[in-house]
């Protein structure tokens, strides 16, 4: 008898796979991290990032503003992860915070036993929310957020208002339900999604208020402060005084989605603060995590949140995940908060967002045909360039296309890809209008460090459409051999 047919024998070891180490994958080159991503990852991403010159940048750490790559090279952050970094990267006291926590072996999952942390940081955001914005659910993302505040909002509002109004070139994630209430065909794609929903136009209160009269079903809205996919767009003045009044006379609800506009990047901490109006909902995350971890919430006003949730019986409908207020997450974000009032990055964000808007707008004047638009609040700052395929002459678009479709599309893809490769400069661009370069840096940024980007968009944008477009097609020639 064999030993696999004898029931006292050993059961046979488990071989380990031929597993990459950490140490494997700090030294990977970018040749050998394409390759990896290309075969296990999105190989269709690539080819965005070879065409914007990202996928040739290693980051070798990122301390402040700065990624410093394998060679040595300092790159300047604009971009900030979409508004994730308001503190820069590895802020030393939210490392400590985070390294305290470890070496004492703390309580990590709160999914047994009530959290001191969970506790504790949720206290922090109701304490900083306007008006009764005192309940606080915790979650990992921005989209879980967005999921939670609907649900919280489509319970409070009874079945019988249960469709959810959203905003025209909205965004507010890919999760099944808030991909429901993101304007996109191509995120949507034949996906099938929530059918109570209702679409109407950003900014526009008449046309809100129309919705409301003709749908008395509608019972939530939501739309973001400020839009940052559509291209960083704000509402006209008033607008959200508009939603809170409309919202009051018709009986609905209202989610302010600050994923990315929320935690002091406007300014205020909240961006809705501007208009002194409070929301029924406000769903946060990016920030929240400090940088270094991944971190949501939705805060409701105490009457909504006890509608939906508030007896024994429904407490559980929609209660904590398993990651849901972990121990070291909920620390790095207490000490997070701390870090954004003590050192006044608040203010700091009014200040140099001011002098950025100020500074683009002068450039702006200086080459009309260039920059069609300056726009923003706080460090939230949209620059919208000209339509590329419009101004170049026939040939030299002709010329490009062959090798760039982003060239048909604006000069914000090109733009980017030059401020990246001559000056080390990374900026961000937005979902549906690619011509915008979208400008969202720490909000430790400093006058000097906006010079600097500004000075460098000056040398590019003065060379004049057809030497731009062309510089970039010689370069992307150039890494193609």
């Amino acid at each position: 008898m064999s030993n696999t047919d004898d029931p006292a024998s050993p059961s046979p070891t488990i071989a380990k796979p031929a597993l990459m180490s950490i140490d494997d994958a700090h030294g990977l080159d970018a040749a050998q991290v394409r390759e990896l991503a290309a075969a296990h990852m999105n190989p269709g991403q690539i080819t965005t990032l070879k065409l914007l010159g990202f996928d040739r940048v290693v980051v070798e750490r990122a301390e402040g503003m700065y990624y410093t790559d394998r060679s040595g090279r300092r790159i300047l952050d604009f971009f900030g992860a979409f508004g994730a970094l308001a503190f820069g990267h590895n802020h030393p006291r939210i490392l400590a915070a985070r390294a305290t926590f470890a070496a004492e072996h703390r309580h990590e999952l709160a999914i047994a036993f009530l959290s001191q942390y969970a506790a504790t940081l949720s206290c922090n955001l109701a304490r900083i929310a306007p008006g009764d914005l005192d309940m606080v659910f915790l979650c990992v993302s921005g989209s879980e957020a967005v999921e939670a505040a609907m649900k919280v909002a489509e319970r409070a509002a009874g079945p019988k208002r249960s469709t959810i109004c959203y905003a025209q070139n909205s965004f507010h994630g890919k999760t099944r339900g808030a991909l429901s209430v993101t304007d996109s065909d191509f995120y949507r794609a034949d996906f099938r999604l929530l059918d109570n929903v209702s679409r109407v136009p950003f900014g526009d209160a008449d046309a809100l208020e129309q919705a409301f009269r003709a749908d008395p079903g509608i019972g939530v809205f939501i739309a973001e402060t400020i839009q940052g996919g559509a291209g960083v767009v704000l509402p006209p003045p008033g607008y959200l005084r508009d939603v809170r009044r409309l919202c009051d006379q018709y009986g609905v609800l209202w989610i302010a989605d600050e994923v990315q506009c929320g935690y002091g990047r406007t300014g205020r901490f909240f961006a809705f603060e501007h208009e002194d109006v409070v929301p029924d909902v406000v769903t946060l995350a990016k920030s929240l995590g400090g940088g270094k971890t991944a971190l949501g919430a939705f805060i409701a006003r105490t009457p909504v949140y006890m509608k939906a949730y508030g007896s024994p019986k429904s407490a559980l409908i929609h209660g904590p995940a398993t990651f849901s207020g972990m121990g070291e997450a909920c620390v790095t974000g207490i000490e997070a908060l701390h870090v954004l009032y003590d050192e006044k990055l608040i203010d700091n964000a009014a200040e140099q967002g001011s002098y950025l808007l100020d500074r683009l707008r002068a450039l702006q004047a200086k080459y009309p045909t260039l920059i069609a638009d300056v726009r923003g609040q706080g460090l939230m700052v949209g620059l919208e360039l000209a339509d590329l395929s419009r101004v170049l002459p026939r040939g030299t678009r002709a010329v490009a296309a062959k090798f760039d479709d982003r060239l048909k599309g604006g000069l914000a893809g090109v733009v980017g890809a030059l401020l990246l490769e001559e000056h080390g400069i990374l900026v961000a661009f937005t979902e549906y209008n690619r011509n915008v370069i979208r400008l969202e840096p720490p909000l430790i940024v400093t006058r000097a460090e906006i010079d600097t980007l500004v000075d460098a968009l000056d040398s590019i944008l003065d060379r004049g459409f057809t030497r731009i477009a062309l510089d970039y097609v010689r370069k992307v020639k150039a890494k193609r051999g």
